[in-house]
Formats: structure tokens, C-alpha cells, sequence
């Protein structure tokens, strides 16, 4: 089959086109800014990529359009389409579908998918449980959001037989590891993506207000969520974090499947003990231990989710905290970009108020309060740039010293939202308008022993790296 995919430079779209290809399809896609890394990537898996939208493209004359949800029907200024490709697909009736469907009826179907959903955590967990599920023996799938340290790629297929048979009546499948985006999956189909996937095995990690573009309100997502339940067997297990209020709300909604808690005292699943070395608990009963490099009371979370779902397709949790021992997490997750005289420069992907502040909590526990927390950061989310969680950034900022806000694109005060904390030359806090001014108040306020965590979910600018040029002139 030939597909070509709009949108492919995603991180969704990407790996799916990795799935593709390494499927034996043939993949072309084109994008608007087709750049390194993801360029790299992909053509080096022997894609074809075409830059920009243009109609001209129907005559590659595939066997299926494969269309990314960042395409649709938007008319520029001048009245001409956005995306013209998608008005000529539309115009010759010539077949289309979207990622997520495309994803199930190709390369799901016929395996136990393991789909991990929620908020926050979504692609350290699913990397957690594709790396237990390695160690275990059982050679999953997995397709993540991010690059995980343990595998070097963000999707691959794996075994097309599972390597051993586990329990219940679908033991015999081979395993997907699958990070369950609640987002919608195309501008014709505005379900969330993860309703494609019919998971045996669901983790509901948490769940609070986000994606202000598409949602209304938290109900909104909760409704999402529930048609995700609905989708899993009575065979299967749905593993959901116990301290989530929203997730009680969901399964109260209708649940046909078995249910797994974790997190709270009285879980079937439970931790106890610092985040970084913990003893499990199942109902009670110490299971395992783990001692391992990751910090934070939400990263325990997840490695409790991740261990509750394991043990669903035969996993002992003795066996995945010995995979979780050894696990590397995920580019951009606290990667260590440099050390510049004893100030060590952090990346994180943490946007939403809650993941900064989880974020910055952890790295608190770990490093006491000797050392100075730096938080460099940029409401780029869609949810932050409306606006709709700015009043929650002091909230998420109290464990660090400084903060340093990016403010570019924003229609809001980010000055006004931060004034809690005190903004302005020798303040807790700074804004600034363009990257260069941000170095400079950063490399400014950093000495010896500071931690310097960058925050976005987009390229910030490549601000680590021009932070660690700065504080090594500086040095000279």
C-alpha cells in the first residue's frame, strides 16, 4: 500500500509513518517546514518528504491520503484554501482517512494494545511500560510521543507473535504499547484520537482541564474519556489513579471491564517509601522494591500505573521494578543538556501548570534546598496561550527561586499573572519578549550550583543550547 500523509513532521504522524514503512508500505507526506530532527528521520527510513500542501500533490495518486489533525478547512486572508491538498482530495473523492484510524485497522488489529491516557505522563509511562515489557521478554510495539533513552525511536513494531504466551483469553497477541492522546483525531472526525485504539489494557494516569481550544470544560474531557472505557473488554483492565476525583467521575459514568487502582493508601497498588526508592504494595502486601534515577511523586505515580498494567499480560511487579531500575526515561523529560561552571541546564516538556509544578517539585525533593531552581519557561500550549491557566503559574513556579517567562505570541499579561511572586530586575521573576533578552536575565542570575530547567513543548528557540554558549563566554 501507498499512503501519503499530511502532516507527517508531527510526532504522532512521524512515528506512524515509521510504522508504516517498517510494515513494508510505501510512505510519502509533506508538511509545512519539513526540518531537522524529524526530516532526518523520516528520510532516512526511505520517505519521501514534499514541503507544503499544494494540490498538485493528488497526482502521487496513493492508495490512501492518511490526514494529520492539523490539517483543515481554514481560508487565509485572501479567501485561497490553507490547505489546498485537502480541498483537491475532497474535490476527486479519492479515499482519506485520519491517523488514529489508519493506525487500528493496520497495524493494532489483532494485538493487545496497551494504551496509556491521562493529562500528564502520558509518554514517560508508556515508555516505563514498553521498557518493563522489553526487559520482560515479550518484544512489544510501542508508538510514544517522545524518544525514549532505553530505545532510541519513538515507534516500532515489534514482534509479530508474542514471544510468550500471557493471560486471559487474548494471551496469545503480540503486545502494543500505545501513548493515548485525548486530542482530537481530524477536523472531519473530532473524537479523541484514543477511541481508535480498543486497548485490553487502559491506563487512566489522571486527568484535569486542558486543551482550552477544543474542550469547553472539564466535563468535556471527562465524556472523552468515559468513550474510552467503553471501548475496553470485560476481558481487559483498566488501571486509573485512585486520587483522581475526574477519574472516579468517569468510571461512575459506566464500567464494564476490571479495574486496578493505584496511588492512594488503600489501592490495590501503592507506594511507600521517597519516590526515588519505594517499596510496592498490592493490597497491602510489599511486592517489590525500586530504586532508580527518576525523582517526583508523579513519576512513583506512573511507575505504580505502569507495574498494574504489566502485571496484566503476566509481568510480575518484582520483574518490571527490575526493568524500572535500569530505565533511562525520555529525551526532553529533565534531560541534562550541559554543565557550565557547576550550573547545570535542564530541557523538560512540562507546559500545563501542574506538570511545571510536579516538574519542579521532584527536582526540589532530590536536591534539597542548598541549591538554587531556575525556571526558564514559555506558555506555548494552545491551553496557555488563551490564557486559560495563567493564574495557576505562581501555584506552579513555588518551588523555584527565579522564574523567566517567555512571552511572545501571548495575548495576555504575563507580568500581571506572575506579579504574586514579585516581576522585575532582582525579583523572583522576569518576562521577556524575545529569546536573546531571556538568555541574558538568566545567564545574569545564574552562579555556581543552580539547576536552570527549561520548560515547552515546542523548540523554545533552542534556548539550551544558546544558555550554555552564554555562561561558557562568560566563564572565558
Amino acid at each position: 500500500m501507498h499512503i501519503h500523509i499530511l502532516g507527517i513532521c508531527g510526532t504522532f504522524m512521524g512515528g506512524l509513518a515509521a510504522l508504516a514503512r517498517e510494515a513494508g508500505h510505501r510512505v510519502t507526506g509533506c508538511d509545512a517546514g519539513v526540518y531537522p530532527p524529524m526530516s532526518d528521520q523520516l528520510r532516512a527510513l526511505g520517505i519521501e518528504l514534499i514541503e507544503g500542501y499544494d494540490a498538485d500533490q493528488i497526482s502521487l495518486r496513493p492508495d490512501m491520503f492518511v490526514v494529520g489533525n492539523v490539517v483543515s478547512r481554514a481560508r487565509l486572508p485572501d479567501g485561497r484554501a490553507k490547505y489546498p491538498l485537502m480541498e483537491a482530495i475532497l474535490d476527486a473523492g479519492v479515499p482519506y482517512t485520519s491517523g488514529p484510524q489508519w493506525l487500528s485497522e493496520h497495524v493494532l488489529r489483532g494485538r493487545h494494545v496497551l494504551a496509556v491516557a491521562g493529562t500528564h505522563g502520558k509518554t514517560t509511562t508508556t515508555s516505563m511500560l514498553a521498557w518493563i515489557l522489553e526487559c520482560a521478554g515479550l518484544q512489544p510495539g510501542f508508538l510514544v510521543g517522545g524518544v525514549p533513552l532505553d530505545f532510541g525511536v519513538s515507534a516500532r513494531l515489534g514482534a509479530a507473535t508474542r514471544p510468550a504466551s500471557g493471560p486471559g483469553p487474548a494471551g496469545a497477541e503480540p503486545l502494543f504499547v500505545i501513548e493515548a492522546d485525548e486530542y482530537d483525531t481530524a477536523f472531519f472526525d473530532k473524537r479523541s484520537k484514543f477511541v481508535h485504539y480498543h486497548p485490553r489494557t487502559a491506563i487512566l494516569n489522571n486527568l484535569e482541564f486542558d486543551h482550552a481550544d477544543i474542550f469547553d470544560d472539564l466535563a468535556a474531557i471527562e465524556r472523552q474519556f468515559h468513550h474510552l472505557v467503553r471501548t475496553v473488554p470485560s476481558s481487559g483492565r483498566i488501571v486509573s489513579n485512585a486520587l483522581e476525583e475526574s477519574l472516579t467521575r468517569v468510571l461512575h459514568q459506566g464500567c464494564w471491564s476490571d479495574v486496578c487502582d493505584f496511588g492512594s493508601a488503600v489501592s490495590d497498588f501503592s507506594a511507600q517509601g521517597e519516590p526515588h526508592a519505594f517499596d510496592v504494595l498490592q493490597r497491602g502486601r510489599n511486592v517489590a522494591r525500586l530504586e532508580w534515577s527518576l525523582t517526583g511523586v508523579h513519576n512513583q505515580l506512573n511507575a505504580l500505573a505502569a507495574i498494574a498494567a504489566a502485571q496484566h499480560v503476566g509481568v510480575t511487579p518484582a520483574q518490571a521494578c527490575a526493568a524500572l531500575a535500569r530505565f533511562q526515561n525520555v529525551k526532553r523529560r529533565m534531560e541534562l543538556r550541559g554543565t557550565v561552571r557547576g550550573i547545570e541546564v535542564f530541557d523538560d516538556f512540562a507546559h500545563h501548570p501542574t506538570a511545571i509544578r510536579t516538574t519542579l517539585d521532584g527536582l526540589r525533593r532530590s536536591t534539597g534546598a542548598d541549591r538554587r531552581i531556575l525556571a526558564v519557561f514559555e506558555p506555548r500550549s494552545n491551553t496557555m496561550k488563551l490564557g486559560a491557566m495563567k493564574v495557576l503559574l505562581p501555584w506552579s513556579l513555588e518551588s523555584a527561586d527565579l522564574a523567566f517567562c517567555h512571552t511572545a505570541g501571548l495575548d495576555w499579561d504575563a507580568a500581571a499573572a506572575l506579579a504574586p511572586l514579585g516581576v522585575g530586575p532582582g525579583k523572583r521573576a522576569q518576562t521577556a519578549a524575545d529569546i536573546d533578552t531571556l538568555v541574558e536575565q538568566v545567564v545574569a542570575a545564574a552562579r555556581p550550583g543552580d539547576q536552570v530547567v527549561c520548560m515547552s513543548n515546542g523548540g523554545f528557540g533552542g534556548i539550551h543550547a544558546r544558555l550554555l554558549e552564554k555562561l561558557a563566554e562568560q566563564a572565558a
